[in-house]
């Protein structure tokens, strides 16, 4: 059946009350978008910053009554000083899991590498193939950062090495790297949903679980590895320096990406103690930093 969507704009402060009124006059979800391009990407640990202009978006059977909830909204917006344009939309029905599975097709990266869902059809026999849905952990190759990471994986030799994927969410890097010839992988987060995504991809990529440990902080203090990838962000990627550093064998080579490139210098500075800088590769405005330990 149609759907009837209610939408206007606010700034943060007012985003609250809107909310609350869409939903006291029956809205089923409501939901927020930003309006300009403005992305928060490292909002403060506890917080949900929105952006300085949010979309607000009430969804509706088709059958609600406009007439009475348009004046509630008006009233809401005029007792908080606003001069607000609802906008009032019926939403043709659609295969929604259909619209959403159509969205994700097999990428490549780099000669050997390919990332594919598991209702596409595998583009290369021959090639190496990771198939991966997309869930709630983060992940998919379809971010540059993550693009990077297995661009690089893709490029380096993998066979007979340990590599741990340090904030491993889907376990998408890891996995690639056992997938390239690495002969076991160690993936770390703090998030046990990103533990239980990263074991089950791994089930289905037919990895065996001798080859495969992933773990929760706190892990033994003499954990190392010949490759260690940490695709998270510049922050905690420039706190963290000291920890992930100890992760990389002598000689090892270390992958760090989730940084934009305004921030890659601050992650350096952070590396240089422990490591020489190989390379640094920028796609979309984000940066991979490639290094070896020194």
């Amino acid at each position: 059946m149609p759907w009837l969507q209610i939408r206007t704009h606010a700034t943060p402060e007012y985003v609250p009350q809107l909310e609350d009124t869409l939903l006291e006059c029956g809205a089923m979800v409501v939901t927020f978008e930003d309006v300009n391009d403005d992305p928060v990407y490292e909002p403060e640990l506890n917080t949900t910053p929105l952006w300085n202009h949010t979309k607000i978006t009430g969804l509706f059977e088709a059958d609600a009554d406009v007439d009475s909830i348009k004046p509630i909204l008006e009233e809401t917006a005029k007792r908080l000083g606003l001069h607000l344009d609802f906008k009032i939309e019926i939403l043709e029905d659609k295969d929604w899991e259909r619209e959403w599975m159509d969205s994700y097709h097999p990428i490549q990266f780099g000669e050997r590498l390919w990332v594919c869902p598991s209702w596409r059809e595998v583009p290369d026999p021959k090639a190496v193939t990771l198939m991966l849905d997309p869930g709630l952990a983060f992940g998919t190759g379809t971010h540059p950062t993550t693009a990077l990471c297995l661009q690089w994986l893709d490029s380096i030799d993998c066979n007979n090495k340990t590599i741990i994927d340090y904030g491993c969410g889907s376990g998408i890097l890891g996995i690639a790297g056992l997938l390239l010839g690495a002969s076991n992988m160690i993936g770390i987060d703090i998030d046990p949903q990103a533990v239980e995504a990263t074991q089950a991809n791994a089930d289905r990529n037919n990895i065996d679980s001798s080859r495969l440990e992933v773990k929760l902080p706190p892990y033994e203090s003499d954990l190392q590895a010949e490759i260690v990838v940490a695709n998270i962000l510049a922050g905690p990627l420039a706190q963290l320096a000291p920890t992930i550093s100890e992760l990389v064998a002598p000689d090892g080579q270390l992958a760090l990406s989730g940084i934009l490139s305004s921030q890659s210098n601050e992650v350096i500075d952070a590396y240089t103690p422990w490591f020489t800088i190989d390379s640094i590769t920028e796609h979309e405005e984000w940066v991979r930093i490639v290094a070896t330990k020194n």
